[in-house]
């Protein structure tokens, strides 16, 4: 398939190096930390990999009209609905969501936020909530379904196989053991009791994950990975022999690209879609960035066709080690959850 090279006097249309600029750089050392950057720093400090979804926000983007009287039937409904919009495929919780707001009195439908972070030696849920949810109420439906209540009001409700199978058949392991946390306005669940445990007593997360995720602004949904992570699982190494050759021809067409040292991607309010790279030094990421805008405008390798059918490259800069790529989906595209699935040529290690 041949390379479709975008002239240097159109890609400088689409290359604004704005994010450069010295009045934003300072802004955003001013910043509060977005929702996002904030509850990464709840997650343990050695998870690599992050799955964000900003239910209010989604709530907000469909116009969605479920509360905590809705039925399972009606939370459900608004699932599909997300996944329809490639709002929901990060969520953990996506066919828990009728069960959970039928037996624990919480779900997609309430709660404010979700974040899914996953290391090598487990993974934790961590849900922000607001005066939607009970957890006085909650508390008392995992005692009458039963979970085992800590010492402590916010210990950990050790569940259990037997007994989430025992609450609902499509309630997802991840929410076998709970921790009730009223005064931070959080739950957390995992698979693993002792690792929530762990979690509790920990100390914050990933600070350089957590600075990446502030260049998403603030998405309604969204991925976050470390380099390492990245690098294995959106490499054109899981593509066929004849992709990674074409993919190694682009690349060399395309200019130098450097390994990543952490990636991230999201759905934004209006639905353009933001990808963040980061490289290893900063005087590398204005040519990462001329050539990933090459890359994404032509054909993708190892998914097959071109990104041009899937979306436009609305802009592209860098900031730091930062490469930042906005881009517009075509109708009918799910661009987060296909890009975040690999292998995905212009975030070449």
């Amino acid at each position: 398939m041949p390379h479709r090279v975008v002239p240097r006097l159109a890609l400088a249309v689409v290359v604004v190096l704005a994010l450069a600029a010295a009045g934003l750089v300072a802004w955003r050392a001013l910043a509060p930390a977005t929702p996002l950057a904030r509850a990464m720093e709840l997650a343990p400090d050695d998870a690599t990999r992050f799955s964000w979804t900003d239910w209010e926000g989604v709530r907000r983007e469909l116009g969605a009209d479920v509360d905590a009287g809705s039925s399972a039937g009606q939370v459900d409904a608004f699932l599909s609905d997300a996944f329809a919009a490639d709002l929901s495929s990060m969520s953990a919780l996506g066919t828990s969501a009728g069960a959970m707001q039928d037996q624990l009195g919480f779900s997609p439908a309430t709660v404010s936020w979700e974040l899914f972070a996953q290391s090598g030696s487990g993974a934790v849920e961590v849900l922000g909530v607001d005066d939607g949810v009970d957890l006085d109420a909650v508390a008392d439906r995992l005692a009458d379904l039963g979970w085992t209540e800590p010492e402590e009001a916010d210990g950990v409700w050790v569940g259990g196989p037997d007994v989430l199978a025992g609450t609902g058949a499509m309630l997802t392991p991840e929410l076998q053991h709970v921790a009730l946390l009223a005064d931070e306005g959080l739950v957390l669940t995992s698979d693993q009791a002792p690792y929530l445990e762990a979690v509790l007593e920990g100390d914050d997360g990933p600070e350089d994950l957590a600075e990446l995720a502030g260049s998403l602004e603030e998405p309604l949904t969204a991925a976050v990975y470390d380099g390492a992570y990245a690098c294995e699982h959106l490499a054109m190494s899981q593509a066929d022999d004849d992709a990674q050759a074409e993919a190694d021809q682009l690349v060399e067409a395309a200019g130098d690209v450097h390994p990543l040292t952490g990636f991230a991607m999201g759905v934004l309010p209006g639905g353009a879609v933001r990808a963040v790279m980061q490289v290893e030094d900063a005087d590398d990421a204005p040519g990462d960035a001329e050539a990933r805008a090459r890359l994404a405008a032509g054909p993708a390798p190892g998914q097959g066709g071109e990104f041009a059918d899937r979306f436009s490259v609305e802009r592209a800069g860098s900031e730091g080690r930062e490469v930042v790529l906005d881009l517009r989906p075509s109708p009918g595209t799910y661009v987060l959850s296909d890009l975040t699935s690999g292998p995905v040529l212009f975030a070449t290690c």
